[in-house]
């Protein structure tokens, strides 16, 4: 049963109408005198605030259902009809996204928060702003959306944004190449998404455009349907979460101020893909080989992007490629049906990559603007607050337990074995050791040891409450937040498990509890193996490697983004080369100028009529009356 929410509309345009008003002020006032920071800053904040708080009654509604009955539905508008086809603009509220929600609201608002100390003085703070109100606007959009194609409204919306804060500093070309980059890499996922959708729609036909009849009638897509649609699916989420081959724009997207960074990593845009695979659960779940191939390709990008974050400098880098692997890990999750786990992980990673984010956008206001960890350390005395709520995060990062990224990520590498997928298990429990070692030596290069930049760390300072507090509250949520999914085998009942049980297709497996203590132990043991090798390295600091071999490999990403650029760039480049020079001017010109020919002859004909004499044009009037009178007598006639 369908139960009507006509509030469900004001969760995302509380910060769209945040963007407009930010929007317009800061357009009507950049050139005369700007507004006020308070203003800008008490604007932007009150729209994820709102949504926050209707999150949270979204959330309780919900809760007072029966479990079969956790749907909120609200069809605000028709957005267009064809025939007997009516597209409603509409939104969905189930236990997925709801959990999305209350994340995605919280951590978004306290992003917006710490940014007014961030983003302080900067001469386009407004428009700052209007940015992140627009692109937690669009992510809201994206999660409530009824079905593919409301969704892929935010989902656009979201691509977008990421373009215009990635290069929001536009003074400088490689923020504006960097935007460029994100963009056009999400454009080719989207088009795997759109193909996706179109397929769905034309086996489905007018059911396929809501999700809840979307479900009801999966059982008719026949396999090679159906495994169209998933990889399809998949192609569009690789691009916005990603994976392999298309996750080479998300490094780059660190141009962009650190709180956007933040917001990208932890609240918008990179949980996306994966949200949308879990949301279309019922079409994965009925085709394994799809699913395989979701596994494996977020497996392989765990493990390749813990291989670059182990060699990485810039201190957001490292935390980039994290996000990448952790990515992978959640795919891989969701690969192998373990959905619930997979957006388990989404969740708790919220909170530490958010924290770690603005933890290192901490340091890095502190040293006014360095990024790479060789020119730091001994930072631990001089910014305590952020020493600490780092460190929690890192250990959460790590899945150290009892921080909440054990819980999430020890869930997952159980499920994969659970499931019968041992390679993938080994793989992920090799990626945590990586994982702990890569944070790990961020950590001890940028907080212990002896200072590189002796001017930098005199000068620094912890920042003001405005951003240490965010840090704290993240660091809460960094540490606990697992407990809200304990196993059985912890005392728990799995209970986000349960709570998104309505909205998902999985089953869990009745596996030996020695096979879930072997599983914790191993991965316990390599995560503690990489900290202690991070320690031996770098815990009483280190100076920094001249790199070879497979360590140069890796610090330059395996040369994948020149191998891009030599195999697509320059060669669409040559092919735009040739058109110009000898296609254009024999094919198009031609056409141009041929136009341009006739249109000159015409108007040269038709000057001749153009005498300048009043009797001639007379003449003209008689013929036309004559010739309007004799039609008009054989017309009668």
């Amino acid at each position: 049963m369908e139960h009507n929410a006509t509030y469900l509309g004001l969760i995302p345009l509380f910060p769209l109408i945040g963007a407009l008003v930010i929007g317009l002020l800061h357009m009507l006032t950049c050139t005369k005198s700007p507004l006020s920071e308070k203003l800008y800053a008490a604007l932007a904040c009150v729209g994820p605030v709102l949504s926050f708080f209707l999150a949270l009654v979204v959330y309780f509604h919900l809760k007072g259902l029966p479990a079969e009955e956790r749907f909120l539905a609200h069809n605000a508008y028709t957005w267009f009809a064809v025939g007997d086809l009516h597209i409603n603009m509409g939104f969905l509220a189930d236990p997925l996204s709801s959990l999305m929600l209350l994340f995605v609201t919280f951590i978004g608002a306290l992003i917006h928060i710490y940014s007014i100390g961030y983003m302080a003085n900067d001469k386009n703070y407004g428009k700052f702003f209007a940015y992140m109100n627009l692109f937690l606007g669009s992510m809201l959009i994206l999660v409530l959306g009824s079905g593919p194609v409301v969704m892929f409204v935010g989902w656009e919306g979201v691509g977008l944004c990421s373009y215009l804060l990635i290069s929001f500093f536009s003074e400088d070309t490689d923020n504006v190449l960097a935007g460029n980059k994100a963009f056009i890499v999400n454009r080719i996922g989207d088009l795997g998404f759109v193909l996706g959708i179109s397929v769905l729609f034309w086996a489905i036909g007018a059911n396929g455009f809501d999700f809840l009849a979307l479900k009801a009638n999966a059982h008719s897509l026949t396999p090679v349907i159906g495994i169209t649609v998933c990889l399809l699916l998949f192609v569009g989420a690789c691009g916005k979460s990603a994976q392999i081959p298309l996750y080479v724009w998300l490094p780059d997207a660190m141009a962009g101020p650190t709180p956007v960074s933040a917001l990208i990593h932890a609240a918008t845009m990179v949980t996306a893909g994966v949200y949308m695979v879990a949301r279309f659960s019922f079409i994965y779940a009925h085709f394994p080989i799809a699913g395989s191939v979701v596994a494996w390709v977020g497996i392989l990008t765990a493990l390749l992007a813990a291989i670059f974050g182990m060699f990485q400098k810039d201190i957001k880098k490292i935390l980039a490629y994290s996000t990448v692997s952790q990515l992978g890990y959640m795919f891989a999750a969701v690969g192998v049906t373990a959905y619930s786990a997979g957006i388990f992980h989404v969740f708790t990673h919220a909170f530490f990559k958010a924290l770690l984010f603005l933890g290192a956008g901490s340091v890095i206001y502190a040293l006014h603007h360095q990024q790479d960890i060789w020119k730091m350390g001994g930072l631990k005395d001089k910014l305590p607050k952020t020493y600490w709520t780092m460190m929690i995060g890192a250990l959460a990062l790590a899945g150290v337990p009892p921080f909440s990224g054990f819980f999430s990520k020890d869930e997952i590498l159980f499920s994969a074995l659970a499931n019968g997928h041992t390679a993938i298990w080994f793989i992920g429990v090799l990626v945590a050791g990586m994982t702990a070692y890569y944070t790990f030596r961020m950590i001890f290069l940028v907080f212990h040891g002896e200072p590189r930049d002796k001017e930098a760390f005199d000068h620094a300072h912890e920042p003001p409450a405005v951003m240490t507090i965010p840090l704290i509250i993240l660091a809460v949520g960094a540490a606990f937040a697992g407990v809200l999914n304990l196993p059985a085998i912890f005392g728990g009942s799995l209970n986000v498990s349960h709570w998104l049980a309505p909205s998902l297709v999985e089953h869990h497996p009745h596996v030996s509890i020695w096979l879930e203590i072997l599983a914790i132990v191993s991965s316990v043991a390599v995560v503690a193996i990489g900290i202690y090798i991070a320690y031996k390295k770098f815990g009483e600091g280190a100076e920094e490697p001249e790199f070879t071999g497979f360590a140069k490999l890796g610090y330059n990403k395996f040369y994948v983004d020149e191998i891009y650029n030599a195999v697509f760039v320059q060669t669409y480049k040559g092919f735009g080369s040739l058109i110009s020079r000898f296609l254009e001017p024999k094919v198009t010109d031609c056409h141009v100028k041929f136009s341009t020919w006739l249109y000159q002859k015409a108007g040269t004909a038709f000057k001749a009529l153009q005498v300048g004499y009043v009797r001639i044009y007379a003449i003209y009037m008689v013929i036309g009356l004559s010739l309007m009178s004799l039609f008009l007598s054989q017309t009668i006639n």
